[in-house]
């Protein structure tokens, strides 16, 4: 299994306009041959010092895969280079995480 998080930064006050495209895509992606989990989560509220949050312009895609060639797949199919030129123009930066389980 392949776990990924990808941590999305919007240009100031787009991030509502990114995740609108984002969950347009989420059906296509979770749909594509070794899909285990792929969804965006935002800052929780209300718990506290001990939280370090990622504040309002971003948010975390917290996604699972079957294998790396299931991720592989994923990263190129139509329906991510379609999301990819629908919010280029809003994403200041994008970090990906891509993680196996520690044994």
């Amino acid at each position: 299994m392949i776990h990924v998080i990808a941590i999305i930064t919007a240009k100031p006050g787009m991030r509502d306009a990114i995740l609108k495209e984002f969950r347009a895509n989420m059906p296509a992606v979770r749909a594509e041959q070794g899909c285990i989990e792929y969804g965006p989560a935002t800052d929780a509220e209300g718990i506290g010092k001990s939280q370090t949050q990622f504040g309002p312009d971003s948010f975390v895609v917290i996604e699972k895969w079957e294998s790396p060639e299931a991720l592989k797949a994923h990263a190129t199919a139509p329906h991510m280079a379609a999301y990819a030129a629908k919010t280029k123009d809003m994403i200041a930066s994008r970090v990906i995480h891509v993680l196996s389980p520690a044994g």
